[in-house]
């Protein structure tokens, strides 16, 4: 499978321009630099080693250290992946569903603020995993091709009982760390003012690459401006569309 893909990267090269030639040189030499000093990268395909180079921009050193990071990482938290009886206590408050996909084909994930309360029995740890387990699910369920999704945050009914810093800068830190460029854009929605003091505090914490990607819509346009980028047989009826969510653990 790792070769198939591999392939495909070489094949979008044949087709492509001078930049993507240059790109396929640097994950050849990224590669090289990985497997001296870590053999464990020679599972990985190229894909991924083009989203670490890319959210470097192609700089070889930051790349091969973010990418170190990312192995380590991998190896001592989550070797096996995570499954749903890995974090029970974050499955039961019911907060992440995946439904449908944008007009590029990118998966939709929606969270809901409201439901998202400090974990006192698996603490954060857990939660962190849960973070894993949600980014895992929804990248399993990008179509051929496509490596990116779509996140919505609807915050209607937050309030300082969801307050969670410690946990929203450590889910920040997974996606940019350990899942680089595979958020496409996130629109936050229904934010009421309070959530605006949270997020002054976390928001130094995105790194500009980010911080481009992310949306507030206003309360009165949420499915005028979803409907920009998802057609309207994707719109979760939640917002006016015809699709039921489905939640994460059931996909």
């Amino acid at each position: 499978m790792e070769e198939a893909m591999n392939t495909r990267v070489r094949e979008e090269v044949r087709v492509e321009d001078d930049s993507t030639k240059t790109e396929l040189t640097k994950i050849c030499l990224l590669r090289t630099i990985l497997e001296t000093q870590d053999p464990s990268s020679k599972e990985e395909d190229d894909f991924t080693i083009r989203r670490f180079l890319r959210a470097r921009d192609l700089d070889l050193d930051k790349a091969s250290t973010m990418f170190l990071k990312y192995l380590k990482w991998k190896h001592s938290f989550v070797p096996n992946g995570v499954s749903v009886s890995d974090v029970p206590n974050e499955v039961a408050q019911d907060k992440a569903f995946i439904q449908g996909h944008d007009k590029i084909g990118r998966p939709i994930l929606i969270v809901f603020g409201k439901k998202h309360f400090q974990n006192k029995h698996g603490g954060l740890d857990e939660f962190k995993r849960f973070v894993v387990f949600v980014f895992d699910k929804i990248c399993a369920s990008m179509p051929p091709g496509q490596e990116k999704f779509v996140g919505i945050a609807e915050l209607k009914g937050w309030g300082y009982s969801n307050s969670d810093i410690r946990g929203y800068i450590s889910a920040l830190a997974i996606l940019q760390d350990y899942y680089p460029e595979r958020l496409g854009k996130l629109f936050i929605v229904n934010a009421p003012y309070i959530f605006m003091k949270v997020w002054k505090i976390v928001y130094p914490f995105i790194d500009n690459k980010t911080k481009k990607k992310i949306v507030f819509v206003d309360k009165n346009k949420v499915k005028s401006a979803l409907l920009e980028d998802i057609d309207e047989s994707n719109i979760p009826e939640i917002f006016g569309g015809p699709v039921p969510l489905v939640p994460i653990q059931d996909i």
